[in-house]
């Protein structure tokens, strides 16, 4: 397998560094079976194998800047790897590379707990956290579990420059079904496990995920991503005492389905901190996620867990610090965002707005294609065509706060529930309109077949006050005074007693200035989503308040 031809992997750059120049994926196969073919590393699997067999005409030259660049704590292999394959290409096997001082942090955490005897990387990519480990803890042996053979190569090659090739094994498989084997002294377990999202997911994991769970007692959901399939296979794999810290996306601490990965935390996996950066610090710069590092020792007793949420990404430096929160307190709560920080109490005159005013989402057409329509589509009797706001970015782009007039918004077609009330012209309409619609499926789709009669779609009266809900910013906060209707990409906010017009404005205008995006619940891609019960929750003026503030 040596038959290699010479070429540069690097350029360098005196602003950038070592730069990836190879223009290829064979390119850096060859390059990095050049480094692996003389260490400890070099038995591959089959699947490795054929990687450099299909590169083996590849050139190779100097590796000398390249092997000083890794010893000096760079990753250029995971840097042309990324280079190599964009995140969409990525994305099915959930390969998302972590920075360097992020890698520094987690390490640091397990070095500040623990010496292990040995440490795990269950998605190790090109090695950076093994890599880090072997620099802090130089007697502890390094596994490395990747799917991917290319990078599972490129992490050899790393752990061979770095001089930690004897100790370190790389194993090319689905961490879930990896043999790790036994060790008698601590296991740290730390890394990024990939993020897949559970319709990517094989049935026959779903149903690992659930029955295993299940055995332990731990609430479970299907709907899952791969993370937290990681997570339970690390419980399966580890003893009490051994220790881990992943960096993850953050959406599991509020969403359904992150309802094992909370129940393990308090039950088992041992949980002693949690640390969530804020929306706008991007751990990763090509995935727009909102990050979260999880730090645990298994069969921990503590009886509280850390948290906190963190403004940058250097603000990870030191893992130790946190809020205590009671395991009491965390198996009570759905959602352990609001958790992060505490929550101070409403100032004086300040109530929640639930008090004030209901909300509710916006009606669910079950087929937008069908139902959304221009507003004076001559198709329809006009009295049943409703002008509606159908784009969140209606609200955001309203001028002022303020929605003001119908003229560019579509039209909701919602039909009464019994079509004899329309006059004989009218009901012709309808009947060639829902002939049409029941040729397109409109019927059948699962919000008509739960609907009665299924061609009602339902709008609410006009909200006073229209917010958006799910966005990468706090929501706007938007006065109607246009009388639009909305659907299910806005929220409808409506007093529960009248509040006058002057009331209302101040209302807005208060929503608009106090509320976060860390009110609400964070999901991965970086996007914050406010449920109505979450959104009730804001505190807001009084009505006396609202009156005085008015005048």
């Amino acid at each position: 397998m040596s038959d290699f031809k010479q070429m540069p992997l690097i350029d360098r750059d005196d602003t950038a560094g070592a730069v990836p120049r190879v223009e290829s994926e064979q390119e850096l196969a060859a390059v990095a079976w050049t480094i692996v073919e003389g260490g400890a590393l070099a038995d591959l699997t089959d699947a490795e194998s054929e990687i450099v067999c299909a590169a083996a005409s590849q050139r190779v030259l100097d590796t000398g800047e390249l092997v000083s660049t890794i010893q000096r704590g760079g990753d250029p292999l995971g840097d042309a790897f990324v280079w190599l394959r964009p995140p969409k290409q990525r994305r099915p096997l959930g390969a998302v590379y972590t920075p360097q001082g992020i890698v520094e942090a987690m390490v640091g955490w397990v070095a500040a707990k623990e010496r292990p005897a040995r440490v795990v990387d269950p998605g190790a990519g090109s090695g950076r956290f093994l890599l880090q480990a072997g620099r802090v803890f130089p007697d502890a042996s390094l596994v490395a579990v990747e799917l991917d053979p290319l990078a599972a190569l490129l992490c050899r090659a790393n752990l061979t420059v770095a001089g930690f090739d004897a100790r370190s094994t790389v194993t090319v498989d689905d961490y879930r079904e990896a043999d790790l084997g036994s060790c008698d002294g601590v296991t740290a377990f730390v890394g990024n496990p990939p993020y897949v999202r559970h319709h990517q997911i094989e049935s026959r994991w779903k149903q690992w995920l659930t029955s295993t769970a299940a055995s332990r007692d731990l609430p479970v959901s299907a709907l899952a991503g791969l993370h937290i399939h990681f997570f339970l296979a690390t419980l399966l794999a580890a003893k009490p005492g051994d220790i881990g810290a992943f960096i993850t996306s953050a959406e599991w601490l509020d969403v359904n389905y992150g309802k094992l990965l909370r129940g393990m935390l308090v039950d088992g996996l041992g949980g002693e901190s949690v640390h969530v950066l804020a929306p706008e610090a991007l751990a990763f710069e090509d995935a727009a996620t909102t990050a979260s590092v999880t730090c645990f020792q298994i069969g921990s007793e503590a009886r509280s867990v850390k948290m906190r949420r963190v403004a940058k990404t250097s603000d990870l430096a030191d893992l130790s610090k946190g809020r205590r929160v009671s395991k009491e307190r965390l198996i009570q709560e759905k959602r352990w965002s609001p958790l992060l920080s505490p929550v101070p109490p409403p100032p004086d005159g300040f109530v929640e707005l639930g008090e004030l005013c209901r909300v509710h989402r916006g009606a669910v057409t079950g087929a937008n294609a069908t139902w959304i329509t221009t507003a004076n589509d001559p198709q329809l009797p006009t009295r049943t065509l409703f002008p509606s706001v159908t784009k969140a970015r209606e609200l955001f782009d309203a001028n002022d706060g303020v929605l003001s007039s119908l003229h560019s918004l579509r039209a909701v077609i919602d039909l009464p529930a019994d079509l004899s009330e329309l006059n004989e012209d009218d009901r012709a309409l309808i009947k060639r309109f829902l002939r049409l619609a029941e040729r397109n499926g409109a019927h059948s789709s699962y919000v008509a077949r739960h609907r009665n009669p299924w061609w009602s779609v339902g709008l609410r009266s006009p909200a006073p006050i229209l917010a958006t809900y799910m966005a990468r910013r706090p929501p706007a906060f938007v006065r109607n005074l246009a009388g639009a209707r909305h659907v299910n990409v806005a929220h409808g906010i409506y007093p529960r007693d009248p509040l006058s017009d002057d009331a209302l404005d101040t209302l807005a205008s208060s929503l608009r200035s106090s509320v976060s995006v860390a009110q609400g619940r964070t999901y991965a891609g970086g996007l914050t989503k406010f449920e109505p019960s979450e959104m009730e929750r804001i505190p807001v003026p009084n009505p006396a308040l609202l009156v005085e503030m008015s005048s």
